[in-house]
């Protein structure tokens, strides 16, 4: 019942899609062009990807603490490491950069040698005063030596803020308005006003300025990304167009195909914008997986016609066999692929969600394009040539063909000892996986901002925030001696971790306060006893300036404080440890009943992140195995048939896990994607084999050896094909600056090629040895659907 009506609806969209051609195409025509017209509600990602839903307790305590203390990522660093520096014209030069970048609007505040204040006390008025480092511009170099004496030997409270006093580096920090640092606003004032001065100021001194900070590290890293996205799409059309051509040999179908490819990355960009979804490092990636999905679509159908062309010459029947027959094929085949790209919107991730949504989109749009373009423009055009069917006979297809077909017929036992010692092996390798959460450990390792990253790591202990926010459940409780006390406890515990930096709080603030108090005598930079605290207070609080002081470290209530510190990149086994560690001695320095005391951070959240991620694809992945076992059972109605199905399509998923862990690359948001996407796209080979088997066993009257050979013969070239396609396709991934892309790339290739042996070997050995039981003929008289029908329907020549 299902077989008539599926053939019945195919045989009219057949006749509809050939008798409207005109039509179809102005249709086609005027949605690109309205597609084209979404372009501009494209855009890119200015904020730092939250992997994380919106209602999770980690996200809570975070956007928590930017209620109370604002944007923690809004500083961007310069750093120069020279002792050229300190020459009287560069160190000059540098106060007036400090000054040029503190007079843009998007700057809220630039701390340098140029405006850094000393802490002093008024012995008239009993109070602490701002005193200018600099009162006026050095003239000589002793003058430059006198303040860089100054500033190293007498102001610990700067130290590893603003200057490395062990190797002489000196930094600037500049806070950008909190307004602006996740808004394009951002990026133009980064990529245009500051790199243009800081271009001016190494032309004019010869210093080498590195540069860091989040707000600098997004941006460079979001351009990286753009200008990949037409790398990737040049080179993915290059390298497809190139095998195409190497197997038709006919300059007209490869136009013809890259033609259909392009107008669907223009739908996909065009539906970036009408969904209004910001371009990611991961949605980046749709158009190039379009291009590479897409032309397996065309070859099927193109080798369709020209099969037909060649059996009977008669072209429009040879068109409407096209759509009747591959049509159907094409459509399970990319509604599998689709399936695949589409559980990641079960996740709670927003991320994975909009790739989810719009990958799936797209590539059900690109087979419609592949369906109706291909049998009108061929309409159009006169039978194809002798020499471009001459592909359809090349010897070396066959020789791979019969190579496969000898090691199924004799070596099914060694098949299966390869398979099962594989599936061993990789248990062991999927052990090894580690899971990464850092979040640059994918970012161009080339890249000049990259190579910033590891020096401010090596100078000044990481750029990665990791803030500890202390409430003491009662107003002015920050400044308590005892909450004092037990917060610069913790920061010691912080200062002999390795892998962070030296904290910053209002416990520096306080013990600034002290020195100053004891005239500048840089011994005193510590806590305050009880009676000194009771005196250093009350000239604290006749101090105009000290409620500015503190509101980076305390909120105006006084009850809540931050302590900030910055981790390295480490491992993700090593930051758990890290944070298990700090929240051990954070029990046990804060008792619960006075204090609520918790960790947040930016580091913090991409490590969370990553982690329910990898919990959520797990998810996504089982859900997709899922809906192809359903698939599987409606199409073969045997639990057997679905277990085999199944085999050759996980195994080499199993495969790429345990080759992951052997070769150390990690589980993260970029190489989850692996096994879904290849999951999704390589059942389709599956489909195809397992529909030609079964029409083969009716034909051949159930004989099972017989119609496996027969299956294997007749798909074998076409899952070759399609195979080579995708491996080169999503190899131009690895062309990438991102290593989480060059891993995707590589990883899918591998997964889809071992695929493509598991699905013409495996799978053919496991139905001669395991399929006796559903070969009867109860079951295979009712084919619940016909995917790839031997016999032919004979069809009225419409255009007659």
């Amino acid at each position: 019942m299902v077989a008539k009506l599926t053939q019945g609806f195919w045989a009219k969209t057949a006749n509809i899609i050939l008798r409207n051609r005109i039509l179809i195409l102005l249709l086609i025509v005027a949605f690109t062009v309205f597609m084209g017209m979404q372009w501009e509600n494209m855009r890119f990602s200015n904020s730092q990807a939250n992997l994380l839903p919106d209602d999770h307790p980690v996200n809570l305590e975070y956007n928590s603490f930017l209620k109370q203390f604002g944007e923690e990522g809004n500083a961007v660093v310069f750093a120069i490491k020279d002792t050229a520096f300190f020459s009287t014209k560069n160190f000059n030069r540098w106060n007036k950069l400090s000054k040029q970048l503190g007079a843009f609007p998007e700057v809220d505040f630039v701390l340098s040698t140029d405006n850094l204040q000393e802490l002093k006390k008024d012995t008239t008025k009993q109070a602490f005063v701002m005193v200018p480092l600099i009162k006026s511009e050095p003239k000589n170099q002793a003058a430059v030596d006198s303040i860089k004496n100054h500033l190293f030997n007498d102001l610990p409270f700067y130290e590893n803020l603003l200057f490395n006093k062990e190797t002489g580096t000196m930094r600037t920090v500049m806070y950008l308005d909190k307004d602006i640092v996740n808004t394009s606003v951002r990026k133009d004032f980064i990529l245009r006003d500051m790199t243009h001065l800081i271009e001016n100021f190494e032309e004019e001194t010869g210093l080498n300025v590195r540069i860091s900070g989040m707000p600098y590290i997004r941006t460079m890293n979001s351009q990286n990304i753009i200008d990949e996205i037409g790398k990737f799409i040049l080179a993915a059309l290059g390298i497809t167009s190139l095998i195409f051509f190497f197997f038709f040999r006919s300059v007209r179908a490869t136009i013809i195909s890259m033609c259909i490819v392009i107008i669907g990355v223009m739908w996909a960009f065009g539906i970036l914008g009408l969904l209004q979804y910001e371009i990611t490092v991961l949605t980046a990636l749709i158009p190039p997986l379009i291009i590479v999905i897409g032309i397996p679509n065309c070859i099927f159908l193109i080798n369709k016609y020209q099969q037909e062309i060649k059996k009977h010459g008669n072209q429009a029947l040879s068109l409407q066999r096209v759509i009747s027959k591959i049509g159907n094929a094409t459509l399970m085949t990319n509604i599998t692929t689709a399936s695949g790209f589409a559980t990641f919107i079960i996740t709670d991730s927003k991320l994975l969600k909009e790739f989810g949504i719009v990958a799936s989109i797209n590539i059900i749009g690109i087979f419609i394009l592949s369906l109706l373009i291909i049998p009108i423009i061929y309409s159009f055009m006169p039978l194809p040539k002798t020499k471009h069917l001459k592909h359809l006979n090349k010897r070396w297809i066959d020789a791979f063909v019969n190579w496969t077909e000898r090691i199924v017929r004799h070596k099914r036992i060694a098949v299966y000892i390869t398979s099962i010692t594989l599936l061993v092996v990789s248990i062991i390798g999927i052990y090894l996986i580690e899971i990464s959460g850092s979040p640059i450990e994918d970012m161009p390792k080339k890249a000049e901002f990259f190579k910033d990253i590891r020096f401010f790591e090596q100078e000044f202990d990481g750029i990665m925030p990791i803030e500890i926010v202390v409430d003491t459940k009662r107003p002015k409780g920050v400044l308590k001696l005892a909450t004092l006390k037990r917060m610069d406890r913790l920061g010691n515990i912080i200062e002999d971790i390795p892998e962070l930096s030296k904290p910053i709080s209002v416990v520096n603030l306080v013990k600034y306060s002290k020195q100053a108090f004891y005239s500048g005598i840089p011994k005193y930079y510590q806590l305050p006893t009880t009676q000194e605290n009771n005196f250093i207070m009350d000239v604290a609080r006749k101090s105009t300036n000290n409620g500015n002081m503190l509101k980076s470290f305390v909120d105006s209530t006084g009850q809540t404080a931050r302590i900030t510190t910055f981790i390295k990149d480490v491992k993700t086994s090593r930051m758990e440890e890290i944070e298990i560690r700090l929240k051990e001695h954070i029990a046990k320095i804060f008792p619960k009943e006075r204090y609520n005391v918790y960790m947040t951070g930016s580091a913090l959240l991409f490590l969370k992140g990553t982690k329910y991620l990898v919990k959520n694809l797990i998810m996504s992945l089982a859900l997709a195995i899922g809906l192809i076992a359903l698939f599987m059972a409606y199409l073969f109605r045997s639990f057997r048939m679905i277990v085999i199905s199944l085999i050759p399509n996980l195994l080499p998923l199993l495969v790429t896990a345990g080759v992951m862990g052997y070769v150390g690359v990690p589980i993260k948001p970029s190489t989850i994607l692996v096994f879904s996407i290849a999951f999704g796209i390589s059942v389709d080979d599956t489909i195809h084999f397992l529909a030609k088997y079964r029409q083969e066993l009716i034909v051949n009257k159930w004989r099972i050896e017989k119609s496996v050979y027969a299956a294997l013969r007749e798909t074998g070239v076409s899952m070759f094909y399609t195979s080579i396609v995708l491996f080169f396709g999503f190899s131009v991934f690895v062309i990438s600056d991102f290593g989480g892309t060059v891993a995707l790339g590589a990883l899918v290739s591998a997964t889809l090629l071992f695929a493509m042996l598991a699905n013409l070997i495996l799978l053919p050995s496991l139905l001669l040895s395991l399929e006796r039981s559903i070969a009867n003929k109860e079951v295979l008289k009712k084919p619940q659907i016909d995917i790839l029908p031997k016999e032919e329907i004979k069809i009225k020549d419409t255009n007659k």
